[in-house]
């Protein structure tokens, strides 16, 4: 097993990249939200790693953060929920956002990740239920402020704004705005955009 790598960053082609741990480069496939974090190449990184052994293939899923690499266990054990989906949605979400969702049953928030149908949003909802506070992926707090936060971007999808520069606004906002107060200073940042 793979547990962690440590070396230099050599390529970027999302959603891989290729890491040169002493000499040895490795592919290694990463979220979005890994992907956007990531140094400039030819800088060091460490990754938390999971690696997946199939007939066909040996593949090599990277993470920043320990609680990625937690959340995306916790989808594998998902009947119907492959690596590559499970990529799309640590992508398609933050794990406070995902956390929230699935707290606030929000089945549509699922859908709106490339892959997932109403059915597996259901049954994501339905296993993943109390799993990030189980695991110490996710708290009370950051979900009562994710949720206000997850208010303000539906709506801001409701008003025309696109998905990326809805979580921009609210991610521009102070932690505690109330959902009023951040939709209003949400717009005015998006105007000046």
């Amino acid at each position: 097993m793979i547990g962690r790598l440590s070396g230099t960053l050599l390529e970027k082609n999302p959603p891989q990249i290729v890491l040169d741990v002493q000499g040895v480069g490795y592919e290694v496939d990463v979220p979005m939200s890994t992907f956007y974090n990531l140094p400039a190449l030819n800088e060091k990184v460490v990754l938390h790693t999971q690696l997946i052994v199939r007939e066909d293939a040996h593949l090599l899923f990277g993470f920043l953060t320990h609680e990625e690499r937690i959340a995306f266990r916790q989808l594998l054990k998902i009947s119907g929920v492959g690596p590559k989906l499970a990529l799309s949605v640590l992508s398609g979400l933050s794990i406070a956002d995902l956390a929230a969702a699935v707290a606030n049953k929000d089945a549509n928030r699922l859908t709106k990740i490339p892959g997932v149908g109403k059915k597996t949003a259901e049954r994501l909802l339905l296993e993943l239920q109390g799993k990030f506070t189980a695991s110490g992926v996710g708290s009370a707090q950051g979900a009562a402020t994710t949720s206000s936060s997850n208010d303000i971007v539906n709506a801001l999808l409701a008003l025309g704004y696109n998905e990326k520069e809805a979580d921009w606004a609210a991610k521009q906002l102070p932690k505690d705005a109330d959902v009023s107060g951040g939709i209003r200073q949400a717009l005015k940042l998006l105007s000046k955009a």
